[in-house]
């Protein structure tokens, strides 16, 4: 593990989500970080169920998760990383899109599912950040994408 023990990893129930980026249901799509390595990587944790609303059309007879939720799973997930690394919880940090690319979906993901997003930061500095993703279900990679996003913190968004 690159020389940090397992104990200094850090980790983010569902609360400390919600104190992290301002998304509420139904559209906080993670439940947990797991292993968040700073200024390196963290694991999201999307415990996939069939009550959530978008299987009620997507598909009604065959349930699939919607390939655009499950890449902004993995923005939420790097999100929580880069609060994280700039230990700014509780300080109205945003995380917007705004690159999207060499993302491929490889296998349905469905309820009853437990999607493991695992998101690294490619380059981090300033408020422009790049990430790679891998959302995988039972090991098996389900979807992949390389997003850059842009950090706005509670000063800049007041000046829009």
């Amino acid at each position: 593990m690159d020389g940090m023990a397992s104990e200094d990893l850090k980790h983010a129930d569902v609360e400390r989500i919600k104190r992290m980026i301002p998304h509420r249901y139904p559209f906080l799509l993670i439940d947990a970080v797991e292993a968040i390595r700073v200024n390196d990587s963290a694991v999201g944790i999307k415990n996939v169920s069939v009550n959530e609303p978008h299987f009620q059309g997507h598909f009604p007879e065959k349930p699939v998760m919607p390939g655009v939720l499950i890449v902004e799973a993995m923005a939420q997930t790097a999100a929580v990383l880069v609060v994280e690394t700039l230990e700014m919880i509780d300080k109205g940090l945003l995380v917007y899109f705004m690159t999207l690319d060499k993302t491929r979906f490889r296998k349905i993901v469905a309820p009853g599912d437990r999607l493991e997003l695992h998101v690294k930061i490619l380059r981090g500095r300033g408020k422009i950040w790049k990430f790679w993703a891998e959302g995988k279900v039972g090991g098996e990679i389900a979807a992949e994408a390389e997003f850059s996003a842009m950090i706005i913190t509670p000063d800049d968004s007041r000046r829009r």
